[in-house]
């Protein structure tokens, strides 16, 4: 157990904050599941940018890395592009 009080703080705010970025990341990864699952274009290029949004979201705030939210994003684009 930690000594300190700061310590103690401190682990109360990693627990607090490892939830928080568990839902936001599990949130994201059901998005891009339903996206990939998509098989009208139509539809699929509207949900895009909802999806866009939350990825660079999650980058700016280090939930998950920005190479990682470019890397799908760009894979999701070329899956709406091969949909037709």
């Amino acid at each position: 157990m930690a000594n300190h009080k700061s310590a103690v703080k401190r682990i109360r705010q990693s627990k607090k904050r490892q939830l928080h970025n568990k839902y936001y990341a599990k949130t994201m990864r059901n998005a891009v599941r339903k996206l990939r699952a998509m098989t009208d274009k139509n539809e699929a290029a509207a949900f895009y940018p909802k999806v866009q949004k939350m990825l660079d979201k999650l980058a700016k705030t280090n939930v998950i890395h920005k190479n990682k939210a470019s890397n799908l994003k760009s894979g999701l684009a070329l899956h709406i592009n091969k949909l037709g």
